[in-house]
């Protein structure tokens, strides 16, 4: 059984959109892992059958828009038959000396409320295991039991899945990929609200570290397992000329805002060919000099799309932990620093100075050019090809 959230929030046209959405990204999940199974939508829940219900929990657990998943006993929805199901239950885990809780709900069925079936459920498992006790506050064991009009529900686990929206439900976005820890996470984080993922990274070639490139294919690649049976694309666009023409020039404490500036340039225009809506990126407030306040406001002009940035408020060390647990953590990333930062960066580029540099290099042409050399990748269930 697959709970969501908010989705619930949503006018009946809009949750039955989503909730289809959200299934068949669970059908491909599950047709990626080779597992049978069959869907069914009743009202307020996603039912999945299949003949390995635990791997089946596993894999629908990862699906975006699912708060949580159990492995249920279902049975008629009437009290002997849940009863009979939640002492079966409750024997395999309950063991003497533990206390529980019953939780119970009850929707569409008449002839008894869910004070009454949890009261009948709690006094049954009394009768089988004498020696538990009852603990409706911090049980050691809870078991929770549903009568619904198309059966009763029991189990007693629930597995945690990720929430939010359901992968595909909102417009597409492009997402400034590095070889580093937070933009992973910002394309994850997007990924999560329904958001349709590009994403772009920008080569430094021989400005850049020897293992930027392969970092950032296998950030894609790991991104790409969270949206099994989907392609997810990957653009990567030469910078070295760019580079080229930065390091020549006599301002080197203004390079990390220039090239902030360029790689949003260049994200529009391939944004535009492409028809996203937004580009997304790893900035969080602070954290480097080109994302003070001051910095950030010089920077964004040069985006021709709105620029999302879902780790604004994030400490690094968050960053970290959501990195970790959502897999894109690399702990030894091997050669991925950048030769062209300056020692000491400007923390509040003044915009006039950015806005007659840019004009003196040619940026607007540098960008179209730097658009034009993209290289394209395709990731699918974590396996990256070329694709042209």
């Amino acid at each position: 059984m697959v709970r969501y959230g908010e989705i619930f929030l949503k006018s009946e046209p809009v949750k039955r959109r989503f909730i289809s959405t959200m299934t068949q990204n669970i059908r491909l999940a599950l047709e990626a892992e080779g597992l049978s199974h069959r869907i069914e939508t009743p009202r307020g829940r996603i039912l999945i059958f299949g003949d390995k219900p635990r791997r089946i929990a596993k894999i629908a657990a990862g699906t975006f828009g699912v708060v949580s998943v159990s492995v249920c006993t279902m049975t008629t929805a009437d009290i002997p038959g849940i009863v009979a199901a939640a002492i079966e239950r409750a024997e395999r885990r309950l063991q003497p000396g533990m206390s529980f809780a019953v939780r119970a709900r009850r929707t569409g069925v008449a002839g008894f409320n869910s004070q009454e079936l949890a009261a009948a459920v709690g006094s049954a498992v009394l009768d089988r295991i004498p020696e538990a006790t009852v603990n409706l506050t911090t049980p050691d064991y809870e078991i929770f039991v549903e009568a619904r009009e198309f059966g009763g529900l029991v189990y007693d686990e629930k597995i945690s899945g990720p929430g939010g929206l359901p992968y595909g439900t909102q417009g597409e976005v492009v997402t400034l990929l590095s070889e580093g820890i937070d933009s992973p996470v910002a394309s994850w984080l997007m990924m999560r609200r329904g958001c349709l993922m590009v994403h772009v990274h920008m080569r430094s070639g021989r400005f850049g570290g020897a293992d930027s490139e392969k970092t950032a294919l296998q950030n894609h690649a790991r991104l790409s397992r969270w949206i099994p049976g989907h392609p997810l694309d990957l653009l990567i666009a030469d910078m070295e000329p760019f580079f080229e023409v930065i390091t020549a020039f006599k301002e080197p404490r203004y390079r990390c805002i220039l090239c902030k500036r360029f790689m949003l340039r260049v994200a529009s225009i391939l944004a535009k060919e492409r028809g996203a809506c937004a580009l997304v990126n790893g900035d969080s407030l602070g954290q480097v000099a080109s994302q003070t306040l001051a910095n950030l406001a010089v920077v964004a002009p040069a985006a021709t799309v709105p620029v999302l940035r879902p780790l604004i408020g994030f400490d690094k060390e968050e960053i970290i932990e959501r990195a970790r647990a959502i897999g894109t953590f690399e702990a030894q990333p091997g050669d991925v620093g950048c030769t062209v930062a300056p020692r000491h960066p400007s923390t509040a580029a003044p915009a006039a100075t950015i806005a007659k540099i840019e004009e003196e290099l040619g940026v607007d042409d540098l960008a179209v050019r730097t658009a034009g050399t993209v290289r394209r990748y395709r990731a699918k269930n974590g396996v990256v090809e070329e694709v042209g």
